[in-house]
């Protein structure tokens, strides 16, 4: 007979839990949070204190009912939603309705959901941590201040259906910032010289790095024929080498932030998509005969640090398989990257380092199995030995020129045995091998290229850039990131092209507007301290009640000033070359919440609307009629589909190319693989790289 009752979010965790439980506990699932502020009205009295005004959420009467007979059956309640300010107020909110005692011990945490650990949790239960509810209900208060003051606002000064929110408001600027750079950034002119050279059979390549001595750059042509004349056609000498041994260090086990990036660049998803996956493998994946077990420690956490017992599994396990070379004298200790990173949680890590992506690969989706394998192979690389390089520099004389060519090899592998981190810039790490080479040894000149090269702009911010943006700036937590890129996008603030952002005009206008009278609001600096003083909260150190106020003194203020001062803006429609194909009237382009679209210039007595669409120049391969057309979702994401929907309903993510395959005749469509542009047919395995092509065309 059951006398416990244990409440979690989902239900998937709570059959995990159940499992390891036994017979005298019931587990159930709130199914998220219960109470939350109204949708209707602000939901706050700002004259008394900031109080919110929480409402049981529509739809869930049900569960509430349930919860409320399981509990009068039992005689004690826990409390196991997840350890962070979310769940720790989900479970003050039960409390709250389940009428229990918060100062009691009725609060348990596991940072891993393991049979070992879930045992050891209800050990310990705990009162409810009040300085972390109230840590969530600051950033709660604080968002629906921003939120439920700004946008009426601009509905009444701008359009209906407008909003603007805190963090996701310094986000957009970000990106409208990074636009600003790229439209006036002006590419500056440089030259390179590669030498092409060759000892033996040993093809190698040599850039070129001085002049008399003096490092010289190359601005011009004029520079590179100065160079050039001083080469003539004289053999290049091997001058002064340098070798020596190099270090490369692991990167450190997963936080939050750097999760979203790698899988991100790795296995290109989206930040949501990311946490989706990663909550899964933290809930719980069926084993077949191990049953039930949570394969990854909690997923929203910003501190590296590692369990002992996990770290002494780590060297029991590296030892084994690769051999005692591979793991370092001392155990690697990972310091915190960011001065104000929580440290209440360990680092994104698998469970057991023992359940190899292999032995669980046929329990997992393709997706659980990808984004496991990364935690895992992250993990075991970041307890392992450095990676060892022979480096060598070599310069290559050619009377007053000097070129210079590097070259390295992996002397010893290390942890890049098992994993390399990736990057944001399409480099690789390949090895670079010169041949042997001895001071004084005539190389054979193979030829002498020089090359025009102009400076690039900063380049547009991906979900992976923006993420590491944001937590460098300190703007946003753990559990904030995913959800702001989500919010942003589906406002229509921004878009996505190749996977980048892009601001749209309706972001460009909102955020002139809050640049204008909310400039705090976008002040990343300002961001960061108020995301500070929300960690003094959950550190008991500040009351909540107090930042709020400090916060809403010079809000308010503003908010006053800019009901008298902004002006009314008309977003006129813009005359469009297209024609009502129902009335035979003008089509116009107008705004909405979705962003533009043709609609007809004699509504309201026609409303046809038609979204603006892009051709490609390619035939669609399902209905063989239609064309291929360039669409936007309601997220605004870039996609591709037939210009006859919905007759036809093909559709694709990735970009077509006007130029069918030369093997079966399907339609090909661009792809970036390993840092290159290739195009894929879409109907058999051929392929080619973009350049070849693209040469071909022209």
């Amino acid at each position: 007979m059951a006398d416990s009752l244990v409440i979690v979010e989902s239900p998937a965790k709570a059959k995990t839990i159940g499992k390891y439980l036994g017979s005298k506990y019931i587990v159930k699932a709130s199914m998220g949070h219960i109470r939350d502020l109204p949708k209707s009205q602000i939901g706050v009295e700002v004259e008394n204190d900031f109080q919110p005004k929480y409402i049981t959420i529509r739809g869930k009467g049900s569960v509430l009912k349930e919860l409320k007979d399981a509990s009068k059956r039992v005689k004690r309640v826990y409390l196991a939603a997840d350890p962070d300010r979310e769940g720790e107020a989900i479970a003050w909110h039960l409390a709250h309705y389940l009428e229990l005692n918060e100062k009691d011990a009725c609060r348990v945490v596991f940072n891993e959901i393991t049979k070992q650990a879930v045992k050891d949790a209800f050990k310990t239960p705990r009162p409810i941590n009040m300085d972390l509810v109230n840590a969530q209900q600051a950033r709660r208060v604080l968002d629906r201040l921003v939120g439920y003051k700004i946008s009426p606002l601009l509905w009444k000064k701008v359009k209906k259906g407008l909003s603007a929110g805190r963090v996701q408001s310094v986000a957009v600027k970000l990106i409208m910032d990074r636009e600003n750079e790229i439209k006036v950034f002006e590419p500056v002119e440089y030259w390179s010289i590669t030498a092409h050279l060759k000892q033996g059979a040993s093809a190698f390549e040599a850039k070129f790095h001085s002049l008399s001595g003096d490092k010289s750059e190359l601005h011009t042509e004029a520079d590179v024929n100065k160079v050039l004349e001083k080469i003539g056609n004289n053999p290049f000498t091997v001058g002064e080498i340098k070798e020596k041994e190099r270090q490369r260090n692991p990167s450190p086990p997963f936080i939050t932030s750097s999760l979203q990036q790698e899988a991100a660049r790795k296995l290109n998803f989206r930040a949501s998509k990311t946490m989706q996956v990663a909550q899964q493998l933290y809930e719980g994946v069926d084993l077949g005969v191990e049953g039930t077990v949570g394969l990854i420690t909690y997923m929203r956490t910003d501190s590296t640090r590692i369990s002992p017992i996990a770290q002494e599994e780590a060297k029991e396990f590296i030892v084994a398989k690769y051999g005692a070379s591979f793991y370092p004298e001392t155990p690697r200790v990972y310091l915190k990257k960011n001065a104000n990173a929580q440290d209440a949680h360990e680092a994104i890590r698998p469970t057991s380092v023992l359940r190899t992506p292999e032995e669980v690969k046929s329990f997992l989706s393709r997706d659980q199995l990808r984004l496991y394998k990364l935690v895992w192979e992250r993990f075991v690389a970041s307890q392992m030995s450095s990676a060892v390089l022979d480096t060598m520099t070599v310069d290559l004389v050619n009377g007053e020129a000097t070129f210079r060519a590097a070259g390295s090899k992996l002397k010893f592998a290390g942890f890049m045995k098992v994993y390399v981190e990736g990057n944001d810039d399409d480099t690789t790490d390949e090895e670079r091998l010169l041949p042997a080479l001895t001071t004084g040894d005539k190389v054979l000149t193979e030829s002498v290229e020089p090359k025009q090269h102009f400076t690039q702009p900063p380049p547009r911010y991906t979900e992976a850039r923006l993420v590491r943006a944001l937590e460098e700036l300190g703007i946003g937590r753990p559990s904030t990131y995913a959800p702001t890129l989500e919010t942003i996008q589906k406002r229509n603030y921004v878009a996505i092209e190749e996977k980048k952002f892009f601001p749209t005009e309706l972001g460009e206008l909102v955020i002139q507007l809050m640049e204008e009278f909310f400039p705090e609001i976008l002040d990343a600096e300002f961001t960061a301290h108020m995301e500070g003083d929300l960690d003094h909260v959950e550190d008991g150190k500040e009351d909540w009640v107090d930042v709020i106020g400090e916060f809403y003194k010079s809000f308010e203020k503003r908010l006053e000033v800019a009901e008298e001062e902004m002006k009314e803006i008309e977003i006129k429609d813009e005359p469009s070359d297209e024609i009502c194909e129902k009335c035979g009237s003008q089509m116009v382009y107008k705004m909405g919440r979705f962003g533009k679209f043709l609609a007809c210039s004699g509504f309201p007595e026609c409303r046809n609307t038609k979204p603006i669409v892009k051709a490609t120049g390619v035939t669609c391969p399902k209905c063989k009629s239609g064309q291929v057309v360039e669409r936007r979702s309601k997220k605004g994401r870039m996609f591709y589909g037939c210009d006859k929907y919905p007759e036809c309903d093909f559709v694709s993510w990735d970009k077509p190319v006007p130029k069918p395959c030369p093997d079966c005749g399907g339609m090909m469509v661009e792809k970036r693989v390993r840092g290159q542009t290739e195009w894929h047919c879409t109907a058999c395995t051929h392929h080619e790289e973009a350049a070849e092509l693209e040469e071909a065309l022209d």
